[in-house]
């Protein structure tokens, strides 16, 4: 797959850039987002702290997907799901045979990787849905954004500053995002089971 133009403006070292490449696919970035500890701290690094530092936040993780699908010729692309009473999750998005995927960090089970199936965003954000809950049990997934190609953050540096980069999640928080329901069906809502619960917090960290 060819890289994406003018990736010595990266400003990766030569070293980091073979390792961003030895994950190859999307579903090796996964893996290796897998296999990092999950950072409960409130952080924002870029994605060269989080290759150094072997850790990554929901944030951190979707947006170091984003700069390792570039490596690997995608677009930098995140989008963000929102959700009521919890947290929002960033999740790194991509293409593949005309259909959306994801890659993503998460400190439950199931809001982590999707293959390449989904005809739309709107389908890809739903396949979150019965998997996204606050620990009370609750269904929380309600929006979703645009696509966001980090490229327009290139003149800030943002996959290889020493500064934090809140200023990503600033701009999604601000941008427009879309209903997945309407408010018939969120008042209507049942809560997740409890093995539902037990399986999607396998390995889940605590502060």
């Amino acid at each position: 797959m060819p890289l994406v133009a003018g990736i010595k403006t990266f400003r990766f070292t030569p070293s980091e850039l073979r390792r961003l490449r030895a994950l190859k696919t999307p579903a090796g970035i996964q893996r290796f987002l897998d296999d990092l500890p999950y950072n409960l701290s409130f952080t924002a690094r870029a994605p060269k702290k989080v290759l150094h530092d072997r850790t990554a936040s929901c944030l951190e993780g979707g947006i170091f997907a984003a700069a390792a699908l570039r490596v690997l010729g995608f677009p930098p692309l995140i989008f963000d799901l929102e959700a009521e009473q919890d947290t929002d999750h960033v999740v790194a998005i991509f293409k593949g045979r005309g259909h959306w995927g994801a890659v993503a960090k998460s400190n439950f089970t199931g809001c982590r990787y999707r293959e390449p199936v989904y005809r739309s965003l709107r389908e890809l954000a739903m396949s979150y849905f019965n998997v996204y809950f606050n620990l009370r049990g609750e269904r929380t997934l309600r929006r979703y954004s645009r696509p966001v190609n980090l490229a327009r953050f290139d003149h800030l540096n943002w996959m290889t500053t020493e500064k934090p980069i809140w200023f990503i999640a600033e701009y999604l928080c601000d941008i427009p995002h879309i209903s997945l329901l309407t408010p018939a069906m969120e008042k209507n809502l049942t809560r997740v089971d409890r093995r539902t619960v037990r399986g999607e917090m396998v390995g889940h960290r605590k502060k």
